[in-house]
């Protein structure tokens, strides 16, 4: 079934192209029976007007973009984008705003969609995820004047907006939980180290393990199951291994608590695990994952409103979500009795 048209309404209603045109976009022109017999047929046949017809009147394209470069294998797993994107599209669905999610295999590629998006006026605005420590996108959407909002920290943003919670602060939650366990060895199993809330990350456990007195050791991964694992092994068959692990996401950390007892090592009894950031994953291990927790959902709507307000023609700053909080649950405890 063909999409309903223009021309159809004016059929229909025994009128002129112009007269459904003036009365669908509310201009004079016509009746105001003319207009609420043309409005009623336009309902009936489900009419929509066209995104390519509205950006050549108004240049708007009623849409948004997010481009993510990560490896379609992790991030199909990964709870938190999951929940991110459904945080987004909640807020955008309140006015019917479609969003164009697409991946990239590079930092490069995803430029030249930037670029090819804006110039074919394809979104009003994007989303931009996984800001890291040498990133070129930030200058290009400036020059481009396209509106965007950083899903992150709000350093290396430049003039963009930035939704972000406090990665340190969380780090602090969590180091301190398990100092208060008794731990002295602790280790992080980070995610890729080219990303500035890995950076942030890292600087806060180094600077808080030196704080109290603890070994602190971090290893990097990638936030697939495979990578948690690998580096799970890794760091519990060498000596002095840490008492206590943290992870970077929930899905590492469920493959690091499995490693771990593929070794003969009991969670919490030889190893405590923390998980960052909380997802129902979290609740299915045994035993159930302590984790770092914040309402994803909302961090991405509040995202989404932002960028409508950018792309509207306003300036809004930073905004800066709340701190995730520790969920206590049953793979964190003191440390074997002989450390």
């Amino acid at each position: 079934m063909k999409r309903p048209t223009m021309r159809d309404i004016a059929d229909r209603a025994g009128v002129t192209k112009a007269a459904v045109s003036f009365a669908l976009n509310g201009r004079p022109g016509v009746s105001e029976s003319t207009r609420g017999r043309i409005l009623a047929i336009a309902e009936e046949l489900g009419w929509q007007p066209s995104s390519a017809a509205r950006a050549l009147s108004d240049g708007r394209a009623g849409a948004f973009g997010l481009v993510i470069d990560r490896p379609a294998r992790t991030l199909g797993i990964e709870p938190f984008f999951m929940q991110l994107l459904s945080g987004i599209q909640a807020e955008l669905a309140r006015d019917t705003t479609p969003l164009l999610l697409t991946m990239a295999e590079d930092q490069a590629a995803e430029i030249e969609l930037y670029r090819s998006w804006w110039a074919r006026r394809a979104v009003d605005g994007v989303f931009l995820v996984d800001l890291q420590l040498s990133d070129a996108r930030v200058a290009v959407l400036e020059e481009l004047g396209m509106p965007a909002v950083v899903i992150g920290g709000p350093l290396g943003t430049g003039r963009l907006p930035a939704v972000w919670s406090d990665d340190a602060a969380a780090v602090d939650v969590a180091v301190r939980h398990l100092a208060g366990l008794g731990h002295r060895r602790l280790a992080r199993v980070s995610g890729p180290a080219r990303l500035r809330h890995t950076s942030v990350r890292a600087v806060a456990f180094d600077r808080m393990t030196a704080e109290l007195g603890l070994a602190g050791r971090t290893l990097e991964a990638d936030y697939s199951g495979e990578g948690g694992a690998a580096a799970t092994r890794e760091l519990l068959s060498g000596p002095s291994r840490p008492t206590a692990i943290l992870y970077d996401n929930d899905v590492m950390a469920l493959s690091g608590v499995t490693a771990a007892q593929g070794l003969g090592l009991r969670v919490p009894a030889d190893v405590s695990v923390v998980a960052w950031d909380d997802s129902a994953l979290c609740e299915l291990v045994d035993p159930p994952l302590t984790a770092l927790s914040r309402d994803i959902g909302a961090y991405g709507a509040r995202a989404a409103r932002r960028l409508r307000a950018a792309a509207g023609g306003q300036r809004p700053g930073d905004l800066q979500d709340t701190a995730p909080s520790l969920t206590l649950r049953g793979s964190t405890g003191p440390p074997p009795s002989e450390d």
